[in-house]
């Protein structure tokens, strides 16, 4: 039994990854719609009646904004740390509002789900592993550096959603505002693309065989550069 991956949507307008088997799956933040959400799933042949739960990194609205309809509609238990939901504003029944713990395995059907801290300009920021099949998915976003916990889980990883978020060059020389280009660039901002490929190169596994270039800014950055 396989795993499956999707990214459904990564950048500043919204960021939502997909990781399932052939029974149960999970969605890693919603910052789509929940009828975006259910389109892309959709023409994916994915099915949202799979998703068994939801993971929230941060409070950023470009992380959350479809949560609060997808979980009353589907009835998806949102797993959130207190400071982040009560930082992010969104309404999740009571019941559907589940904790998770750093470096605690959280169990959905035959996947295990596993967080740990990051650095990143929110109030209680995590990333994610999720495993199955013995197989380990990351998911990598919205992070300031590589610090010790994000090289720690990147180096297991079979597959990684990995931030590559800014050219350094195109930033620096950009429209943006000082102090915006300085959270960017900072430790508690974004990875650029020389941080992504610094990373990959002295930390990925011997296993890593797929890797997906994520977080892309629309004005700071190319594709092709990426």
């Amino acid at each position: 039994m396989s795993l499956a991956i999707a990214s459904l949507n990564s950048g500043s307008n919204g960021n939502c990854y997909y990781i399932g088997n052939e029974s149960e799956s999970v969605l890693i933040d919603a910052g789509i719609s929940c009828r975006e959400t259910e389109r892309r799933m959709k023409k994916l042949g994915l099915s949202i009646h799979s998703v068994r739960a939801i993971f929230v990194s941060h409070e950023h609205s470009d992380h959350i904004t479809g949560i609060s309809r997808l979980s009353k509609k589907y009835r998806i238990p949102v797993y959130i740390t207190a400071p982040t939901f009560q930082s992010s504003g969104i309404i999740i029944e009571k019941h559907l509002v589940k904790s998770f713990r750093p470096e605690e395995p959280v169990l959905v059907g035959n996947l295990t789900i596993k967080s740990f801290t990051k650095s990143h300009d929110a109030c209680d920021p995590h990333s994610f592993i999720v495993t199955g099949n013995n197989v380990n998915i990351g998911i990598f976003t919205d992070i300031g550096y590589a610090c010790r916990e994000v090289i720690k889980y990147f180096s297991q990883c079979d597959a990684a959603f990995l931030e590559s978020n800014y050219c350094s060059d195109m930033l620096e020389s950009g429209s943006y505002p000082w102090h915006l280009k300085k959270r960017i660039s900072g430790n508690n901002g974004h990875l650029s693309n020389l941080q992504a490929l610094d990373l990959f190169i002295k930390y990925r596994s011997k296993n890593l065989t797929h890797l997906i270039l994520s977080h892309l800014s629309e004005n700071n950055n190319r594709p092709e550069l990426v």
